[in-house]
């Protein structure tokens, strides 16, 4: 492939932490991968999760949600010795309510954490979207707390759960570590791996040490201190991988190791697959705060379907399923494989019709928004001050 052609492929997709889109119509995840430089998570590692953690893979394992690595093996051999990790993914609240698709990183770090019993931070990046999204300080401060209600509600246990706000806990420690990377990456380097141009003020190009430090255990003296200097591994959406490339190429240079990481496609947005779902349309997602109503509403109206003119075509050519978004959508949160593998045959050959998987996918989600809701009514401010509250956690390898 010649350099004119590898240009007009990058301009075909974009994928950073602040843009994902394809000309295309669809994310090429192999090409993503190669252009990265992670590696494909394949059957093997997911057999190995099983027989370490003697528990049966978490759904978005199993039907490769999660689908690209760096060092995950790595991860698993420390484990197998019985060497200790720890898990950290986080949030940019830049939103009142969560859609599903920022719900996905967190149902499978709370996996994780109950399976391999380990300790987890969370970073709430409240600084980064009053810089990127014209937030006020304030603003963005009250968001980070809403949205850790949320988090909170997906289950996390508190004895081994440690949420942090930018704006609440850098410092000491933590930013001795960000002008350890900051020093090790120049200009030139950042804005090839990030894209920044001379229209960005400077308070972007110096973010990119405070995601990367969480990486570093000795960014919680509170947490790990005298602990053997514990790995890393992040489960996160493709588009963060910048960062983290960045932090794993810093990483030996001060002293740490480098981050693994796990990392998941995006969710489609209900009309397609063209990129993840919008927090700026509010018709291309499922919200956290819909009511059963809304999701029936948005999936019979919005949700893009592979489904034929007419009954009679459908019959003859079955539906579409590489582009039909409620398939998708029960490839990611119906538990049941063998009731997925009858919906997919049964409507691949028009036997099923596009009404009948709709409402099985509006039965589907509104089950688990209905139970978020629930459990989020439940967390209070106290609640969320305890997970916040700076403090060891005694138990949190057991």
């Amino acid at each position: 492939m010649d350099k004119k052609e590898e240009n007009r492929e990058d301009e075909e997709q974009v994928v950073n932490p602040w843009e994902v889109s394809s000309s295309a119509g669809k994310i090429d995840y192999d090409k993503l991968i190669d252009k990265f430089g992670c590696q494909r998570l394949d059957h093997s590692l997911v057999h190995r999760v099983q027989r370490l953690t003697g528990r049966p893979p978490h759904v978005f394992l199993r039907r490769g949600v999660f689908f690209a690595h760096r060092d995950f093996n790595e991860i698993l051999d420390a484990y197998e010795r019985g060497d200790k990790f720890y898990l950290y993914t986080g949030r940019g609240p830049s939103s009142e309510a969560l859609h599903l698709g920022h719900l996905i990183p967190f149902m499978f770090t709370k996996y994780l954490q109950d399976a391999f019993k380990v300790p987890l931070v969370i970073q709430l990046t409240d600084d980064e979207k009053c810089m990127w999204k014209n937030l006020s300080v304030e603003e963005s401060q009250r968001l980070a707390r809403e949205n850790a209600k949320d988090i909170i509600a997906c289950g996390f246990d508190i004895t081994k759960t440690f949420i942090f706000s930018d704006f609440d806990y850098v410092g000491g420690a933590f930013y001795k570590n960000m002008v350890r990377v900051s020093k090790c990456v120049t200009y030139n380097k950042v804005v090839g791996i990030f894209g920044f141009t001379g229209e960005d003020h400077i308070g972007k190009v110096s973010f990119p040490p405070v995601q990367a430090v969480p990486s570093f255990p000795s960014s919680f003296p509170h947490l790990f201190k005298g602990k053997d200097n514990p790995r890393c591994l992040i489960p996160c959406a493709i588009d963060q991988d910048p960062y983290f490339r960045m932090t794993r190429d810093v990483a030996p240079r001060i002293g740490y190791h480098k981050p693994a990481l796990i990392e998941s496609s995006f969710f489609p947005a209900l009309q397609g697959e063209n990129g993840k779902m919008s927090a700026s349309d509010p018709n291309s997602a499922i919200y956290v705060t819909d009511s059963g109503k809304v999701i029936k509403n948005k999936i019979n109206k919005y949700a893009f379907s592979g489904g034929r003119e007419s009954v009679e075509l459908h019959r003859k050519l079955g539906a579409n399923l590489e582009v039909d978004i409620p398939v998708k959508y029960l490839s990611f949160f119906l538990e049941d494989d063998a009731e997925l593998e009858h919906i997919k045959k049964e409507y691949g050959v028009g036997h099923m019709l596009t009404g009948e998987v709709k409402q099985r996918l509006t039965q589907v989600l509104t089950e688990i928004v209905e139970r978020h809701q629930t459990a989020r009514a439940a967390v209070t401010d106290e609640m969320v001050d305890a997970f916040m509250a700076v403090r060891p956690l005694p138990n949190m390898f057991n």
